[in-house]
């Protein structure tokens, strides 16, 4: 593959798996720093990739300490691998927030299964729930809409590596804030 169609592929593979929860790349890895510095790391769900834009949309409690983070420093590094053929994709770039106030959190819950609406409904992530089952909920719960945020990732660098037998292969682009890609080279892995 020429540099054209490595770029190509990362994102047609991206863009594939925001629809198919049985791809590798619908689950990524968010990193964010936290107040004190610390590089701060969890698995997040891809729900929607927007290729022309290089911008990919993930879906939040906003109580949540990667909320508080990125409000703080809006820096993050997005991370994927795909076991076949061995890809590893590492973004970065800037996050925007869209709070249960936006547009963009309005119409993205309306799009959501009752199943998935539901998660947003307990308690402040990470808070002690005591002897309460996970099951029960209270009428204070009832709403998670009003917890609900959009995250939506704007890619600035996408890091190729893959692995492979003989010889690993890596390449890194670089994007403007249109999305349109500005550099690209092969590196050494």
């Amino acid at each position: 593959m020429n540099l054209a169609e490595v770029d190509a592929s990362a994102w047609a593979e991206l863009e594939g798996a925001a629809a198919d929860p049985q791809s590798a790349f619908r689950y990524l890895n968010l990193c964010s720093v936290d107040a004190y510095g610390r590089p701060q790391a969890r698995m997040v769900v891809l729900r929607r990739v927007d290729v022309a834009r290089r911008l990919l949309e993930i879906h939040t409690d906003v109580r949540s300490p990667k909320w508080q983070e990125i409000s703080a420093n809006p820096l993050v590094t997005i991370l994927g691998f795909g076991p076949q053929p061995k890809v590893q994709l590492r973004l970065q770039g800037s996050a925007e927030l869209n709070g249960p106030a936006s547009e963009c959190a309005a119409e993205a819950w309306s799009l959501l299964p009752r199943s998935t609406r539901s998660t947003y409904m307990g308690g402040p992530p990470g808070d002690d729930i005591g002897e309460r089952p996970a099951s029960e909920s209270t009428a204070a719960d009832a709403d998670g809409q009003a917890f609900f945020g959009v995250l939506i990732f704007r890619a600035e660098t996408l890091d190729w590596f893959q692995l492979r037998h003989a010889d690993n292969r890596r390449a890194v682009f670089a994007y403007d804030h249109l999305g349109a890609l500005t550099s690209s080279r092969w590196v050494n892995p």
